[in-house]
């Protein structure tokens, strides 16, 4: 009998529950619950609703058990990375983790580096690309305005491994999730205690790290009983950093160079490197460095993404102008070409609001007509990313160990057949679309690599290629 494994892919938007097998090389999947992704105010900060979350996952589990007969063979969480989660001596949650977008910790990268290390020195010890919100920042934050939360705190999760051992996981820190928190050393992969201590923070909280598929336990008997399951249940810790999920899946099987372009919310686009790339050249080009899957180094740049795009919409149909992702793509196809950009990394575009009008007042800023009808500030948004994208990928090609030839795109933006036709003209280079489930398809591969039904990543992404419906694009094609 085929092993089944359930892959919980948390999003910021939403979360899924999927259920994955193999067979005959190839991997088949099916979507059992799918479910908004809630937020709160508390204490005059943004947070996530982690009860709401889980009990959303356990419906997952629930409906994962009854497709497939009352039998899981793993279990797997991904989810965003730098947000976290704090457990008292306990091991209880002492409050709902703080969204990365609450402004608490606005500025805190310049009172950080204005006054304990500087940013050269921070970006060699970690790698990672200095940001407000990743968790080094949200934890001094916290620190100055909520000292007596951290004096409780005896382990930091992230969210992915938070919810792995809410479900029966030891509290293990997985590498690649931990890898965003920029506390981790450059050099070794372990936690910086040293800068921990430099930046007035309690040491203890930093745990085990594990590698990717590394089982934490097995599901508690209480879940699984109420879910309906008959036997025991693995934990395994695969990538618990969606974007590290998603890069393994990425079906780049042919011969030559490539880059990828983890496209949703956020776009994450980058290159495979041996190790991490610290110099000051990729700190001033605003690269980062993140853990892989199997030993590699993603080397890439955190751009703005569909971010702009889903903000306009919330925007329109709180004004009685409701329409689903296709629709809108449609009213970009049928604009004219742009005649303004934007650059979607402003930190005008950071927070939500009303985005259709901070695009226009950003084009107004810049001397550049306004965009009007909504297709034309849609077709703004997506002109302006795809030429952010072949920007970067120039950029990235200066610290590739080979010649870049293609780029995949993966990841719910994989669909945007607009988007992918400009960014292959812009890239002037060949673009590859699939698979959209990315991350799922990744988790599942990585939990069946983890079990020994995948040898290696060579052969997991292989069978991600064939398991896929790829799409071409050709940078000659018209958008």
């Amino acid at each position: 009998m085929e092993k089944t494994y359930l892959a919980i892919d948390l999003g910021a938007e939403s979360g899924r529950a999927i259920l994955g097998r193999l067979l005959d090389g190839k991997l088949s999947t099916e979507e059992v619950h799918r479910f908004p992704n809630r937020t709160e105010t508390s204490g005059g900060r943004l947070r996530w609703d982690l009860p709401a979350l889980m009990e959303q996952v356990h419906r997952g589990i629930a409906e994962a058990a009854a497709r497939n007969g009352g039998r899981l063979d793993g279990i797997a969480v991904d989810s965003w990375g730098v947000d976290y989660g704090l457990l008292d001596e306990r091991g209880e949650l002492i409050e709902n983790p703080a969204h990365y977008r609450d402004e608490a910790h606005s500025g805190e990268v310049d009172r950080i580096t204005g006054s304990i290390i500087s940013r050269e020195e921070l970006f060699s010890r970690t790698g990672v690309q200095l940001i407000d919100f990743n968790t080094l920042f949200q934890l001094t934050a916290q620190k100055r305005l909520a000292p007596e939360t951290l004096s409780k705190a005896r382990r930091l999760l992230h969210i992915g491994d938070l919810v792995a051992y809410l479900l029966g996981g030891r509290p293990a820190s997985e590498l690649t999730i931990a890898s965003t928190s920029q506390l981790l050393d450059s050099r070794d992969r372990t936690w910086d205690l040293e800068l921990a201590k430099k930046a007035g923070l309690p040491t203890d909280i930093f745990g085990e790290l594990v590698e990717p598929g590394t089982v934490t336990g097995e599901l508690k008997p209480d879940i699984a009983l109420e879910a309906g399951l008959g036997g025991p249940c693995p934990i395994i810790a695969v990538a618990s950093h969606d974007t590290a999920a998603a890069v393994a899946s990425c079906p780049a099987a042919e011969p030559g160079g490539w880059a990828y372009l983890s496209s949703g919310t956020w776009s994450l686009l980058g290159i495979e490197t041996p190790a991490p790339v610290i110099s000051t050249d990729a700190l001033e080009r605003g690269f980062t460095n993140e853990a892989g899957a199997a030993g590699k180094n993603r080397f890439l740049a955190i751009i703005t993404g569909l971010w702009l795009v889903q903000e306009c919409r919330r925007q329109w149909a709180g004004e009685g102008l409701d329409a689903d992702y296709d629709e809108l793509t449609l009213l970009a196809e049928e604009a004219p070409p742009a005649r303004s950009f934007i650059d979607p990394d402003d930190p005008i575009f950071a927070s939500p609001g009303d985005m259709p009008r901070r695009v226009r007042d950003a084009c107004s800023a810049s001397s550049q007509p306004g965009p009007e009808t909504r297709g034309d500030i849609l077709r703004c948004i997506l002109e302006s990313l795809a030429r952010k994208y072949a920007s970067v990928v120039r950029a990235a090609s200066e610290f590739s160990p080979g010649t870049i030839e293609r780029l995949h795109v993966i990841g719910g933006g994989s669909r945007n057949s607009l988007l992918n036709r400009l960014t292959a003209r812009e890239l002037g280079m060949p673009l590859v679309a699939g698979p959209v489930e990315a991350t799922a398809k990744g988790n599942i591969l990585l939990q069946a690599m983890a079990t020994g039904e995948l040898a290696d990543l060579e052969e997991l992404r292989q069978v991600s290629a064939a398991s896929t419906e790829l799409v071409h694009y050709e940078p000659g094609e018209s958008p």
